[in-house]
């Protein structure tokens, strides 16, 4: 037996080798993907197909709210898939009906309209505000003010409606009807308002955009001045809805309620599902063939939503997240004043980051082979978004890594 699994890995190894090669030939390259294959995980770590194991503090790009092979999740998705994966949205579903109303029930919301992704989420936010506002107020009431430097998909729509132009480059022409104010800054966005305006649409925090916060000031004036001018106010809190930032959805730190709220990533813990809430008065102009997702909210997929929803209001997992998000940040703080290249530490609960003086590429190569998984975004943001259920040890851990590569950079740069 012994021999036989001796035999077995060393196959292993010999496929795993010619894996990259195989996807370069035959899967789109999108992506700059790190030279390892993940094949395991459990709560705040993965492991790889030669062993090697992983701090993960990626989450899945912020998805894996619950950790990875989460009990909660793992159950309700092998309970249903041996029951009814999907049927599409010609029928009624009942997991799907179920885990709507918790979600109107723990938010502003009307009605919902379940889709795969965030991108596709944002979409239908800009249709639905799109449509009722040309019912409201006619047919050149269709545009929309998004923020300079966010992030809202790679469709076309919302890449028409994404502030950075590194994601827009080489897809043009973008579509008409999207413009661009600064964020935080209530005076450009007041000046972009027109008698064509519709919505105004913004990221709470813009994580893509390298962790920049909206402040209460800016969102409560943005709020009065939708009000005032009976305009639309779109929160997309596709990273930040779900328990990310401490609460269930990042508005509740400000008190501020949008009036169509897109989310994604984290609602089902890895399982693809995505949501638009909107406000009744507005979803009703929402009816059959208007808008219509064929895999949006399936069983499989709302049974996941369920479980990571009912886990997050039933247990600790919020506490935690505010508890440990405070302890990353003193931490990210302490990095920050023991560095001189760090120029800014920032965050919210468990979505922060570090802001360096010179591109993180080489920070998250050189993490990833100390076992610590990061990314960068905006170039030089070094990203962490870790599970929900992170402990203090894990933390601390991190921050090892991180100082330990920080000082032989600092070498370097001094």
């Amino acid at each position: 037996m012994q021999k036989k699994s001796v035999k077995v890995a060393k196959s292993s190894l010999k496929i795993r080798r010619n894996l990259r090669e195989i996807s370069d030939k035959y899967i789109a390259g999108t992506y700059a993907r790190q030279p390892v294959v993940l094949v395991r995980g459990k709560g705040s770590w993965v492991w790889d197909s030669d062993g090697n194991k992983y701090l993960d503090f990626v989450g899945g790009i912020a998805v894996c709210v619950l950790g990875h092979s989460h009990p909660a999740v793992a159950k309700a998705i092998s309970a249903q898939a041996k029951k009814l994966l999907h049927v599409s949205n010609l029928y009624y579903i009942e997991q799907q009906i179920n885990l709507a109303e918790l979600l109107v029930k723990n938010s502003f919301a009307g009605r919902i309209f379940f889709c795969n992704s965030g991108a596709e989420a944002n979409e239908a936010a800009i249709k639905l505000a799109r449509r009722y506002s040309i019912e409201k107020h006619g047919e050149e009431r269709f545009g929309i003010i998004a923020m300079k430097n966010s992030f809202h998909g790679r469709t076309i729509a919302a890449l028409s409606a994404t502030g950075q132009e590194k994601f827009r480059k080489g897809f043009g022409p973008m579509l008409e009807g999207f413009y661009f104010a600064e964020f935080n800054d209530i005076n450009s966005l007041t000046a972009r308002i027109d008698n064509s305006t519709c919505a105004v649409l913004l990221e709470p925090i813009q994580c893509e955009g390298g962790i920049y916060a909206a402040t209460q000031e800016y969102l409560k004036s943005v709020r009065k001045i939708c009000d005032d001018r009976n305009l639309l106010l779109i929160f997309d809190e596709v990273q930040t809805g779900i328990g990310r930032t401490g609460k269930l959805f990042c508005y509740e730190h400000y008190g501020v309620k949008p009036d169509i709220m897109t989310l994604a990533k984290g609602l089902g813990n890895g399982v693809p599902i995505g949501a638009m809430i909107a406000r009744e008065d507005i979803a009703s102009v929402f009816n059959p063939g208007s808008h219509a997702s064929t895999f949006g909210g399936n069983p499989l997929a709302a049974s996941a939503g369920m479980a990571v929803l009912n886990t997050l209001l039933e247990t600790d997992v919020l506490k935690n997240c505010k508890r440990m998000g405070d302890y990353l940040g003193k931490r990210l703080s302490w990095l920050k004043s023991k560095f001189d290249f760090i120029k800014d530490s920032r965050g919210m609960g468990l979505i922060q980051g570090i802001e360096l003086n010179f591109p993180g590429k080489a920070i998250v190569d050189e993490a990833r082979k100390k076992g610590l998984l990061i990314n960068c975004t905006s170039e030089n943001v070094l990203r962490f978004s870790p599970p929900l259920i992170v402990k203090e040890y894990e933390i601390d851990a991190a921050i090892e890594i991180l100082s330990e590569i920080f000082q032989k950079v600092s070498l370097n740069y001094n």
